[in-house]
């Protein structure tokens, strides 16, 4: 008897019960974080109950059709109540323990980020631990000389909540010595 299948069915009837808990907790700068652990000042957060089989619940259909106007109003209403998201935030370049020579002191960073960046939303960009604002998924930092350095970003709506965070990426810059 295969024993894999097992295996499986019971990690994952265990893994239900760990993801149980989650923590949510902003620091001094007051960005929004969450964790499996508890820390200092956090509070527990209730997650909805699991979904088996990952199916959508199901929704009562009437057996006529919509008409093209109710159509839409459907679509405004379903899009007003389901919040925008972001699904993928990185950085595409520099890529991450990538080396770069001689870049004259000027870094050029692009993004990738799905979808795309929505008017009135901005990126904040931690280069080196230190934040600045860009309104763009490609621009430019100056004053980029040799070493280790690190680079993360953010999306930020028009209030200033944190809507997605990259991680954290590493990257070197070397310069030639003229003599």
């Amino acid at each position: 008897m295969e024993m894999r299948p097992i295996f499986i069915l019971l990690g994952l009837l265990a893994a239900d019960g760990v993801l149980a808990d989650a923590y949510k907790w902003t620091d001094e700068e007051g960005v929004v974080h969450y964790s499996d652990r508890p820390q200092a000042g956090a509070e527990k957060v209730e997650l909805p109950a699991s979904n088996p089989g990952g199916r959508a619940p199901a929704r009562n259909r009437s057996s006529t059709a919509r008409s093209g106007a109710n159509a839409a109003a459907g679509a405004e209403e379903a899009e007003t109540l389901a919040p925008f998201s972001y699904e993928i935030i990185e950085v595409a370049s520099p890529t991450a323990e990538e080396t770069l020579w001689n870049i004259e002191g000027t870094l050029s960073v692009s993004l990738t980020l799905r979808p795309a960046l929505r008017p009135g939303h901005q990126v904040r960009v931690y280069f080196d631990g230190t934040p600045q604002l860009v309104r763009t998924a490609s621009f430019q930092l100056e004053d980029v000389y040799r070493g280790v350095h690190n680079i993360q970003v953010e999306v930020i709506d028009e209030t200033g909540k944190l809507m997605i965070r990259s991680r954290p990426s590493r990257f070197y810059v070397q310069q030639n010595n003229v003599f």
